[in-house]
Formats: structure tokens, C-alpha cells, sequence
């Protein structure tokens, strides 16, 4: 079972807070935070863009004693943020997926790093899922609520979670900046959202799959960053192309197994919520049939990060799991 565990506010609100007042301070981040409206119900493809991605800054830091303004406020936010987080499930659990899910091998490039106390970055590569389309707020897009879990379960690291979705792009588009936004940012961990809009453009998923293998090939060759693989959204809108919607889960999975890479496979979780957990479609996807609303992003930062927390807690206990086996299931 996966849920939000509980923490002790006081145990790290003061360096919460400060990253909070990092974002109410004016300085020059490398991507700027963007907050997206929910989309009409006849979309029926990922938006574009309306700025660059974003980033989503996680660390242990103090305020000077003049900005005790500012700390007040960003402490109030801090509140809000963490009751959502705690409320968000309260009705609706997140449960992970019951039979069928193989046990996660391990993510040990970011692993290692957490261990020794050294600073972690993630790259959150994709499209309008990533970038959190359909979500009511920035805070609650996925890579935003992934950064979260990872501070609470890790206080005193420097992780760094970089949003670097665009709506609207697939494979294609994500090549041509692969270099600039994920390779060149020397990742440890690069999470790549990516087939959906293949899907709903009838692209060829043989296509798809050749051009994220080629992709995955050169994050390798730069450094040897863990990657894992997204697959598409179980919602109405891909769902209607049922065939061309598995040939691309199947083709991902493949590409994975070839590559040794993760693999979080969203289609068959999202499918688990309602077909076997009973949760009616609207109550996980948006009005537009296609994105995921606040529930959908929690639950999914949720399982990503429970399974960086088990990688994380293995290299701890000394499991000795092969560097070049890195399955990425849901548990």
C-alpha cells in the first residue's frame, strides 16, 4: 500500500520555508515556474506551451534574520502545501497495483548519491503531463509533488527536481532539445514522459520507440544517469486508440529491457485505479478525457518516489542489486 507518511512539521518547516522564500525572493532561476489552466473539454491533444519549463528546487536552507517578513509568509505556504498533501489522499487512497507488478531492482545512480549526502538533480522530461496540465496549481504537478515526498523523506538533502515538460511535443520535438535540457544538466535521474501524443497524432510507435532508444543511448554515453521511462495515460482519449495505444506500452517496454532502464508503466497503474480499485475515470482524469487532475499527479509522484525511496533504502542495506538491471515497477 502506498500513502503520504506522516512527518513532523516542526522537523522541517524552517528549511522548507526557506526554500519556499528562494521562490518569493527575485533572482534569475534557470527555468521559470508556469501554472496552467485546465484545458476545454473538446481538447484533444497536448497544448502548447505558454513559457518555458519549469524548476522545482529542494533544499536545506536559512533566511536572514531581516526577512523574518518573508520567512512568515513562506512558512504559511509551507502549511497549505502540506495540508493539501496530507488531504489529497483522504477520501481516495493511492494504492499501489495488486498482482502482476514486478519488485523494483534499483535506481543506483541517484541511490548512491542520496546515501553519501551528495546533491541529487532529476530532470522531468515530457510533455503537457509533465509539465502538469490539468493540474489546479504548480505545487501539484507531479514533479513538484515527487521534489516534496523526497524532502520529507530526505530533510537535510539538496535534491533538485527540474520540470522540463512542453505540451504538445512527443519524441520528435523531445530530441531536439534532449541535448540542452536533460544531457547537458548532467542529471543523476531523468524521468521521460513520452508516447501519448505519438498516439492521439496516429504516429507509428515503432518510430517513437526507435528515436527514445536513440535517446536513451546518448543520456548513457554522457554519464551514465538513471533513467526512467513514462509510458501513456490510461484515459479516454488514448484509450480509443486502443491498438495503437498498446503497440506503444509494448514498444516502451521493449525499448527499456534493451536499454536496462526503468520502466513506470502509467498505462496499466492508471487501468489498475479503475478497473480493479473501482475509481470512476472523472475522479483521476480532467474534463478533456486526456489529463490528469490533482489526485492523478499525487498518486503518481507518490508510486515514483515510494520506489526512489526502496531503491535508496536497498544500496543502504547493502543489497546487492547488478548496476546494469535497473526494472522501475510500481510494488
Amino acid at each position: 500500500m502506498s500513502s503520504l507518511r506522516p512527518f513532523c512539521l516542526t522537523a522541517w518547516l524552517a528549511a522548507f520555508a526557506a526554500a519556499a522564500l528562494l521562490m518569493l525572493t527575485p533572482q534569475v532561476p534557470a527555468y521559470a515556474q508556469t501554472a496552467q489552466a485546465s484545458p476545454a473539454p473538446t481538447q484533444t491533444a497536448d497544448p502548447a506551451p505558454a513559457s518555458s519549463p519549469s524548476q522545482t528546487t529542494v533544499a536545506a536552507t536559512h533566511p536572514p534574520a531581516e526577512q523574518r517578513g518573508l520567512t512568515t509568509r513562506a512558512i504559511d505556504k509551507v502549511k497549505q502545501v502540506a495540508k493539501s498533501a496530507g488531504d489529497i489522499f483522504s477520501r481516495v487512497p493511492c494504492l499501489s497495483p495488486k498482482g502482476g507488478a514486478k519488485a523494483m531492482g534499483s535506481l543506483p545512480h541517484v541511490a548512491n548519491k542520496l546515501v553519501a549526502g551528495q546533491p541529487v538533480l532529476i530532470v522531468a522530461f515530457g510533455s503537457s503531463s509533465t509539465a502538469g496540465y490539468g493540474a489546479s496549481s504548480p505545487d501539484f504537478n507531479y514533479p513538484n509533488r515527487l521534489a516534496a515526498q523526497l524532502r520529507r523523506q530526505y530533510p537535510t538533502a539538496s535534491i533538485t527536481v527540474i520540470n522540463a515538460g512542453v505540451g504538445g511535443e512527443d519524441a520528435p520535438e523531445m530530441m531536439k532539445r534532449l541535448q540542452n535540457e536533460v544531457i547537458d544538466v548532467h542529471p543523476d535521474l531523468v524521468i521521460w514522459q513520452v508516447g501519448t501524443n505519438a498516439v492521439l497524432r496516429n504516429l507509428d510507435p515503432g518510430d517513437t520507440a526507435k528515436m527514445v532508444e536513440d535517446g536513451i543511448s546518448r543520456i548513457q554515453a554522457a554519464g551514465g544517469a538513471d533513467v526512467v521511462l513514462v509510458d501513456p495515460q490510461y484515459s479516454p482519449q488514448v484509450t480509443q486508440r486502443a491498438e495503437s495505444a498498446s503497440k506503444m506500452v509494448k514498444l516502451l517496454g521493449k525499448v527499456a529491457e534493451l536499454r536496462h532502464v526503468g520502466i513506470f508503466p502509467r498505462f496499466e497503474v492508471m487501468r489498475d485505479w479503475h478497473e480493479k480499485q473501482a475509481i470512476p475515470v472523472e475522479s483521476f482524469v480532467i474534463a478533456d478525457g486526456l489529463h490528469m487532475n490533482d489526485w492523478g499527479y499525487a498518486c503518481f509522484a507518490q508510486l515514483l518516489g515510494d520506489d526512489i525511496i526502496r531503491s535508496v533504502g536497498q544500496i543502504k542495506l547493502g543489497v546487492n542489486v547488478p548496476a546494469d538491471v535497473r526494472t522501475y515497477r510500481p510494488m
